[in-house]
């Protein structure tokens, strides 16, 4: 007996294929990241740069062009007409979810799509689209601020991260939506703490127990930063972890069947050739017998010739007769 044939699987579809300038493009970008976030947590105790005041600030303004930086490389790698339309349509759609919970409880329903975008079109398109949507969100709901470059750098984050799950291209079904769900709601959660640590250095000198101290041993900030955490952001990572949990249990089968039939018909992998035009093997025009209207004429010529010698009169038969009349 033969053992029955697996299903073939076809590999999925990508948006943005990540080439190798585009793979170091994103990895300097996440270690200025860090550096952007974790800048008070990662320098020395005696050093200038944790009692400076202006840092975030800097970072602020050099987030933006490492993001741009970022956007054209992938631009230039793979990023063509379907795939910037799509991502137009779903940076909308995200920027358009995002304002739904009005920051209520911190519910956000946008993260659930993020990620799942993410893990259907790859970590390129992903981390593009996610801080696209929060660009245009800031824009739609008037949060524009020194925040903002550090959100989009950590929603970036999110949606890439989906895109390098494993099993993109085998793992469906019920395990694909638990994966995601749980990645989702720990995401979530860490997008909160990523953005508290964004915003805590502010709060420093206000001598309170989990306020930032600059030039404090790397222990001790971290400690005060826990409790920061569990104190005041935790209220609202929780609840957005549920959202986005319980919108991809729900939700998520629906929205993976529209996105890979999309990316399938989208076609973006396909490669454009141009061909040349394909000879017909018919005969051309002049090797075709046309009647002109040159025979034709003849032909006319010729029938009138025909009337005209049938109305001439016909020579007498008989001997012919002389000038006298004789024989």
């Amino acid at each position: 007996m033969t053992a029955p044939a697996r299903p073939r699987v076809t590999a999925q579809a990508r948006a943005v294929r990540l080439g190798r300038r585009s793979a170091v493009a994103l990895l300097l970008l996440t270690v200025a990241g860090v550096m952007a976030f974790g800048w008070p947590l990662l320098a020395a105790p005696a050093s200038g740069l944790a009692h400076s005041r202006d840092a975030p600030w800097l970072f602020a303004a050099l987030l933006p062009l490492l993001l741009a930086v970022v956007v054209a490389t992938i631009a230039d790698t793979g990023l063509d007409a379907k795939a910037v339309a799509m991502l137009g349509v779903l940076a909308a759609a995200g920027a358009a979810l995002r304002p739904l919970g009005a920051g209520t409880a911190g519910i956000e329903p946008m993260f659930f799509l993020m990620v799942l975008a993410g893990r259907v079109l790859g970590p390129g398109f992903g981390f593009v689209l996610g801080a696209l949507s929060m660009f245009a969100s800031a824009l739609l709901t008037g949060g524009v601020g020194p925040w903002m470059p550090f959100q989009m750098l950590a929603m970036g984050w999110v949606s890439l991260g989906a895109g390098l799950l494993p099993g993109a291209d085998r793992l469906r079904g019920r395990h694909e939506l638990l994966m995601l769900a749980a990645y989702g709601a720990v995401a979530s959660v860490g997008y909160g703490t990523v953005m508290n640590l964004q915003g805590w250095p502010y709060i420093a000198g206000l001598g309170t127990g989990v306020s930032f101290v600059p030039g404090d041993p790397l222990g001790d900030n971290l400690a005060r930063f826990a409790a920061y955490c569990l104190t005041t952001s935790l209220g609202w990572d929780l609840p957005r972890a549920a959202v986005t949990l319980a919108a991809t249990l729900l939700l998520g089968p629906a929205v993976l069947k529209a996105l890979r039939r999309a990316t399938r018909r989208a076609a973006f992998e396909a490669p454009v050739a141009f061909e040349a035009p394909v000879t017909s093997e018919v005969p051309v025009a002049s090797e075709v017998p046309v009647a002109s209207e040159v025979p034709v004429a003849s032909e006319r010529a010729v029938t009138t010739e025909g009337a005209a010698a049938s109305e001439e009169p016909a020579p007498e038969s008989g001997p012919a007769r002389g000038p006298g009349g004789g024989a």
